[in-house]
């Protein structure tokens, strides 16, 4: 990935250490740029084939609705130019709504439930646009420093058209108190760029009395590119 192609402050700086993971897995020599045209460039396609039945609903997976607040997600995925990316794979996955994820080395003591396991997957539409269902996750500690807990986030993996549109990234849910307090979110050093990963809250795609909606739009590489997660 060239980091060059983008303005400073849109991606973590590799090692940030208020993230004491990054001081043991971030590099410690610079970078080296890699002359690959075709692999950048080469078109990354996904067949439809791959979707199961109830992918781009999180919360009919168990044999009754899940605990936690329903809720709607939806937005539009772009390239830097703004156009958009078409038939794309997304993928997503985050914890319970007491903040739990269904994984073996999730110990925190938080109830697990049955009927979520929290991962999904879609592709996006010829506008570029994805929708899941899914319920809102809660904050949970996460052992970083003192009084640790994360924001509720939500997790997506996008591969984009090409390779170089890769991008692992997080979604945040708005007026978040523990924004100040996390230093995962607080990596990305421009504060326009962290606002980028708020979502927004939508009553057009709010569903009756089901579920309220929240609209993500995602920018793949560019000035105003969605940042990495680190």
């Amino acid at each position: 990935m060239k980091f060059d192609a983008i303005e400073p402050g849109v991606y973590p700086e590799l090692v940030y250490p208020a993230y004491k993971s990054t001081v043991k897995r971030g590099p410690t020599q610079p970078m080296l740029r890699i002359d690959a045209p075709v692999p950048v460039t080469r078109n990354i396609t996904a067949s439809p084939r791959i979707l199961l039945p109830n992918d781009t609903d999180l919360t009919a997976h168990g044999e009754s609705e899940p605990l936690g607040e329903k809720i709607v997600v939806t937005g539009r995925v772009v390239d830097e130019d703004g156009k958009p990316v078409r038939h794309s794979l997304v993928e997503v996955w985050q914890a319970n709504s007491a903040g739990r994820y269904w994984h073996s080395k999730d110990q925190h003591a938080a109830p697990l439930d049955p009927n979520f396991q929290g991962v999904g997957k879609m592709l996006t539409d010829g506008e570029g646009r994805y929708r899941f269902v899914t319920i809102k996750p809660g904050p949970y500690p996460w052992g970083n420093h003192d009084k640790a807990w994360r924001p509720a986030h939500i997790h997506f993996s996008l591969f984009g058209n090409v390779y170089a549109q890769r991008l692992v990234t997080q979604m945040y849910f708005p007026n978040d108190p523990l924004f100040d307090y996390d230093p995962i979110f607080q990596s990305v050093p421009d504060e326009a760029a962290r606002q980028r990963l708020i979502s927004r809250f939508s009553l057009e795609h709010t569903v009756g009395s089901e579920m309220l909606g929240y609209e993500f739009d995602i920018v793949l590489r560019g000035r105003d590119a969605t940042p990495m997660d680190l």
